[in-house]
C-alpha cells in the first residue's frame, strides 16, 4: 500500500447521510479544516445539490493551498465509475443524478464517487489494521505479511469492501461486497443484514428478554447491560451479542473462502467487539459434517481474535520452519501456519472512511 501520510496534496471530502452533510478536506492522511455540516435535504434535489456545492466551496475557500480533487462516498445503488446517484433510500430525491460530473463541471477537479464500506476498507487497508497487523509480525519476526483486507460494517446495515494489493476491488458494476445478501445463518428466509445490525441486536433482547421492539435498548446500553454495567437482562444481551457473532462469522466465512484476506470490522457496534468478536471467530474456525459423520475444518485457514492478546500472540507467532531444498545446502524460510487475523478498525470508521477517500483520489491520479 502507498503511505500517503507525508502527501502535501489536499482532497476535499464529504460524509454524505440522509440527514446531513459533513465537508472536510485531507492532506497527509489528516484533516486540514474544520468540518462544514449543512442539512442534506434528502427530499429535494435542487436544494440538496445547492448545500453539496456550498459545502465544496466553504471548504475551498478555507485551505491553505488548491485541492487537486473531490472524493468521498455517496449511498447507493450508484453507478461509482460514472459518478451518477441512481436511486438511495435514504436521500429519496436522488434519481439518476450525475453527481461526479455536475461536481467536475462546477470546481474543475477530478471527483470520485464510492461505496462507503469500500472506503473504509481502502482506509484500514493504507493506515490503519492492515499495515498495523503487518508491522506486528515484522516486530515479531515473522516472515509473513498480509497484501488483502476485506472488511464489515456493522450498524444501521451490513456493509462491506475488499482491497486486493492494494487496489480496491468494486467489480463490474460498482457492486462488489454486497455482503448483507448472503443468507442469514440462523433465519435462512432472511437476508445477513437482519441477523447483522442495530435492529438485529435489538430485535434479539427483545425476544430474550420478553420485551417489545419498540423498547430494546441500543446497542451501547446493551452492551452495559451485558456487561452489567446498567440494568437489564443480562442474559438476553449476551445472548443477543453472540447471536449477532455467530451470523456475522458465518458469512466472514464465506467471504474468507473466496478471498483469503486479513478482516476488519467497523460501524457502530464495533465497541461492542468483547461481547460478539469470540463468536465471531468461533464460528469461523467450526466444522463440517461429513455423511458418514466424521468432521472437517469450515475454513482451511484457522481464525484468530486480534483483539485477544493469547490469540494475536498465537497468530503473530505463527509455525515458521526452515526447508531444505533438495540437492543443495540451501534453505528456505516460511510460516506454516495459514491464517487469518479478525480485528476491529484502528482509525474509527468515519476516520478510515476520509482516508480511504483520501487514498483513492491519489491513487487514480498518481
Amino acid at each position: 500500500m502507498r503511505d500517503h501520510s507525508n502527501d502535501d496534496r489536499i482532497v476535499m471530502t464529504l460524509d454524505a447521510g440522509g440527514t446531513s452533510f459533513r465537508f472536510g478536506a485531507m492532506r497527509g492522511n489528516r484533516q486540514v479544516v474544520d468540518t462544514v455540516t449543512l442539512p442534506s435535504d434528502a427530499e429535494d434535489l435542487d436544494r440538496s445539490l445547492a448545500a453539496i456545492v456550498e459545502g465544496f466551496s466553504r471548504v475551498a475557500a478555507a485551505l491553505p493551498a488548491a485541492p487537486v480533487a473531490i472524493s468521498f462516498a455517496f449511498p447507493g445503488p450508484c453507478d461509482y465509475v460514472a459518478g451518477v446517484v441512481v436511486a438511495p433510500p435514504n436521500l429519496p430525491a436522488y434519481r439518476d443524478v450525475a453527481l461526479g460530473p455536475m461536481l467536475e463541471d462546477r470546481f474543475g477537479l477530478p471527483t470520485f464517487i464510492n461505496n462507503d464500506g469500500d472506503l473504509f476498507v481502502l482506509g484500514e487497508a493504507t493506515a490503519g489494521l492492515l499495515p498495523h497487523v503487518n508491522s506486528l509480525l515484522e516486530q515479531a519476526g515473522s516472515p509473513k505479511r498480509f497484501r488483502n483486507l476485506f472488511g464489515v460494517t456493522l450498524g444501521t446495515g451490513f456493509g462491506a469492501g475488499l482491497v486486493c494489493d492494494g487496489q480496491l476491488f468494486t467489480g463490474d458494476n460498482s457492486i462488489a461486497a454486497e455482503i448483507w445478501l448472503l443468507r442469514n445463518k440462523l433465519q435462512p428466509e432472511t437476508n445477513v443484514e437482519e441477523g447483522a445490525s442495530i435492529r438485529a441486536v435489538r430485535r434479539a433482547y427483545a425476544d430474550g428478554a420478553g420485551v417489545a421492539f419498540d423498547t430494546a435498548p441500543d446497542p451501547r446500553t446493551l452492551l452495559e447491560i451485558a456487561e452489567g454495567r446498567a440494568e437489564g437482562n443480562r442474559t438476553a444481551a449476551r445472548e443477543a451479542f453472540r447471536r449477532l457473532g455467530e451470523v456475522v462469522g458465518d458469512a466472514l466465512s464465506i467471504a474468507t473462502t473466496l478471498v483469503d484476506a486479513l478482516v476488519v470490522i467497523g460501524g457502530g457496534i464495533a465497541g461492542a467487539h468483547p461481547q460478539f468478536l469470540p463468536a465471531v471467530v468461533a464460528e469461523m474456525n467450526s466444522t463440517y459434517r461429513r455423511p458418514d459423520g466424521t468432521t472437517f475444518r469450515r475454513l482451511v485457514q484457522r481464525a484468530f481474535n486480534l483483539e485477544d492478546a493469547a490469540e494475536r500472540e498465537r497468530f503473530l507467532r505463527g509455525e515458521p520452519k526452515e526447508i531444505e531444498v533438495p540437492g543443495s545446502a540451501r534453505t528456505v524460510r516460511i510460516d506454516a501456519l495459514q491464517r487469518v487475523g479478525v480485528g476491529i478498525t484502528r482509525l474509527g470508521t468515519s476516520e478510515a472512511s476520509a482516508i480511504g477517500a483520501y487514498a483513492f483520489a491519489l491513487n487514480r491520479l498518481a
